[in-house]
């Protein structure tokens, strides 16, 4: 094969990656790239360019989420609840509403998938408040 072909074969397998990978991104909502892209995870390189862009995608839409995420980092290796809480005392108040506001939306317990326990696990938890309205009774 002549030399002056290998930049064409080397783009154009690039250009079919990525095709490959947008239309899977584009198919169920992704679901068929969450397997291909937790194998990519297990590079390192790529690891930490994902987790950069990560970082700085959270940092444009929640700057105080992004803020409170970089100084819980630091102790997230312990198992200490008492370093975990001191970490938490140094949040700002905006840091920490914005931190309890996206653990509150994530599930309890992610890997509960029997019907048994998740209508268990709803039991336990506290109702929600019902709006009171000027309704009249009849």
């Amino acid at each position: 094969m002549p030399y002056y072909l290998y930049p064409v074969v080397v783009l154009g397998s690039l250009i079919l990656i990525f095709g490959v990978i947008a239309l899977l991104a584009r198919i169920q909502g992704g679901r068929l790239l969450r397997p291909v892209v937790n194998l990519l995870a297990k590079v390192p390189l790529l690891r930490k360019l994902m987790t950069k862009a990560s970082t700085a995608a959270l940092e444009r839409q929640n700057p105080d989420l992004a803020s409170a995420l970089k100084k819980l980092e630091r102790v997230t290796g312990t198992r200490d609840p008492l370093q975990v809480q001191r970490a938490l005392s140094r949040l700002t108040p905006d840091e920490r509403r914005a931190y309890l506001a996206a653990v509150g939306e994530q599930p309890a317990v992610a890997g509960v998938t029997n019907r048994a326990e998740r209508r268990r696990l709803e039991r336990m938890a506290p109702p929600a408040k019902k709006k009171s309205g000027n309704k009249k009774k009849r």
